[in-house]
């Protein structure tokens, strides 16, 4: 067996002749590490944090077993505890099994089997409790995450729809063409706000709903898709868009991971431009390069302080006051990149001079 991959174990006892004993026996089955006292198996722990079975002797100078237990415990408490014990301090063991402090304990002399059956049952434990540790913390991050993102929807997705019941309201009494155009123009963004809001929130449950599907990437094809997308937004707020695509050899991926990903880096960068510039520019570099899809979305636009640089991916965190942001962006293409794996490399970016994203994506 691979020494990476072996039961990790730490074994304390006084009597060295014990000690060499059970590295003897055991030295192949797992990786053993041994103490002769409890201080020294302290140091260990401390060395050693993926130690998963420990077990010591009862009977010691300093301190005995269920004692050294107590104080374990609350340090290291994830490594199951396996007392060896004379049948003179049953009592105390008892005592410890009732109170939690041990696993389970053995009488001397032990037997091989005996003892390795009790290390196998202990680390089936170890496992076990460490997965659901990690289940409860992914249970306990998504219960967070849906408070925060039931307020935050709810919120979101009213505002737009109280102000055009306001805009309506002022309407009915009035009765100027000029005023009325300009209401309307109200009532579109409002719209337009809440139908970003509900893009978003469908490319989210698309991310966490849906399976991975593979299949060839054609990015000239994705790309011509963007452009019908991204067209009017373009011509309408004098955004140049640019697009390269270098594809020389086959790509294979989660075609709708990377139409998320792609799609909401480039509605941040046509959304957050500069109004008082003429050459407002979004551009798009994709490249398969060394088996990796290498996305590069840049722009020229407002850019994002410093200070929001490390909370940007955050769900419902807004860097910029913007009345069509729904803080979900950066948020889907993180999530979308975790999916297939893939990770965002760069991220630069300066105020009033333009962001520049860099994704990497590994072919499946």
């Amino acid at each position: 067996m691979n020494q990476a991959k072996k039961i990790k174990l730490l074994y304390i006892d006084d009597e060295v002749n014990n000690l060499n004993s059970f590295k003897a026996s055991f030295r192949f089955d797992y990786n053993v590490l041994l103490a002769a006292s409890p201080a020294e198996a302290m140091q260990i722990l401390a060395q050693h944090d993926d130690i998963s079975v420990i077990l010591s002797d009862q009977r010691m100078p300093d301190q005995t077993g269920v004692e050294f237990f107590e104080e374990v415990r609350q340090i290291y408490p994830n490594p199951v505890r396996i007392l060896i014990t004379g049948f003179t301090d049953i009592e105390s063991v008892i005592s410890a099994v009732n109170r939690g402090h041990i696993f389970r304990y053995l009488k001397k002399p032990w037997s091989d089997v005996d003892l390795q059956s009790a290390i196998e049952e202990a680390n089936k434990f170890y496992v076990t409790s460490a997965m659901l540790h990690q289940k409860n913390e992914e249970l306990q991050k998504a219960y967070t995450e849906l408070d925060k993102f039931a307020y935050s929807a709810t919120h979101d997705m009213r505002g737009p729809i109280m102000s055009v019941l306001g805009i309506i309201s002022i309407a009915k009494d009035t009765k100027d063409k000029a005023e009325v155009d300009e209401m309307l123009d109200m009532m579109e963004k409002a719209m337009m706000k809440l139908d970003n809001y509900i893009q978003s929130l469908h490319d989210y449950y698309n991310i966490r709903r849906g399976g991975m599907q593979l299949t060839n990437i054609d990015l000239n094809g994705i790309v011509k898709d963007l452009h019908d997308i991204f067209d009017v937004t373009s011509r309408v707020d004098n955004v140049k868009f640019n697009a390269v695509v270098v594809q020389n050899e086959r790509f294979r991926s989660d075609e709708t991971s990377i139409k998320i990903i792609l799609n909401n880096l480039l509605s941040n960068a046509f959304k957050y431009q500069r109004k008082d510039i003429d050459n407002k520019e979004v551009n798009l570099h994709l490249e398969i390069k060394q088996d990796n899809l290498e996305i590069v979305v840049s722009d020229n636009g407002i850019g994002i302080p410093n200070d929001s640089l490390g909370h940007i991916f955050n769900m419902f965190y807004r860097a910029a006051s913007h009345e069509f942001g729904s803080g979900f962006g950066l948020y889907n293409v993180k999530d979308a990149l975790g999916k297939i794996n893939g990770k965002i490399e760069v991220v630069e970016s300066k105020v009033n001079e333009g962001t520049v994203f860099k994704v990497i994506i590994p072919r499946k």
